[in-house]
């Protein structure tokens, strides 16, 4: 069972790194380059900016979660290092929309917060040394 175990290993971790980076490439597009990556990708009218920002946010998340698997076999770091990087870009998304509506007073500070105990939740299973 352990050498299954290990073989399997040997091909997970290339392919989650693999398709990680694929996400993550995907996401930053969406991201850094919205319009593009709606005209190239993801045409469904109508056009939305904070939309495809925050599916870039998404794809972020999925990508840097996938690329900590492949590093670490500790899963809920992996799982934390995902939501981190999606809330935290999350939040970048409605500072950047903030003149495209929905209610930034609230969606900024609350999301924030998010963040924060995303982040904190990583730091504290990073510093756990039970695999």
């Amino acid at each position: 069972m352990d050498a299954f175990i290990d073989r399997l290993s040997r091909i997970a971790r290339p392919a989650l790194g693999g398709l990680g980076a694929l996400w993550l490439v995907f996401g930053l597009w969406a991201f850094l380059a919205p319009h593009s990556f709606y005209d190239a990708v993801a045409e469904f009218d109508p056009y939305n900016r904070h939309f495809i920002h925050d599916v870039g946010a998404m794809q972020i998340g999925i990508g840097a979660g996938a690329l900590a698997a492949a590093w670490t076999l500790r899963a809920v770091v992996a799982g934390l290092v995902g939501l981190a990087a999606f809330q935290c870009t999350h939040v970048l998304s409605h500072v950047v929309d903030r003149d495209l509506g929905g209610t930034p007073w609230f969606d900024i500070p609350g999301l924030t917060v998010l963040a924060i105990v995303g982040l904190g939740a990583l730091v504290g299973a990073m510093r756990d040394r039970t695999p």
